[in-house]
């Protein structure tokens, strides 16, 4: 990978929300795929304009949290893009 695209993988909830938050995007769920009561259903970052974006319902951080921590998930996700600046590149990957 080309120098300044660096890709982090972690499970830090502030890191996490700060790189989510400095890029432009918010926690959300796969519309639909919630099983009701706590399930947050399929968890995504929402950026705007980024694809599938009707698909998407927002979630607050804690509720976005909570199912990555009972999830197993880590966020593997590109720094800053190779070119610099800010990054929308992420995947929720299993620890």
């Amino acid at each position: 990978m080309a120098e300044g695209s660096e890709t982090r993988t972690t499970t830090d909830h502030d890191e996490i929300r700060q790189w989510v938050e400095e890029n432009g995007g918010s926690p959300a769920t796969v519309r639909g795929t919630a099983a009701g009561g706590e399930d947050a259903g399929v968890l995504r970052i929402d950026f705007p304009g980024g694809a599938g974006e009707d698909e998407l319902e927002a979630l607050d951080w804690d509720t976005w949290f909570a199912k990555f921590e009972d999830a197993g998930l880590a966020l593997l996700y590109q720094a800053q893009r190779s070119g610099g600046g800010g990054s929308t590149f992420a995947k929720l990957v299993r620890r």
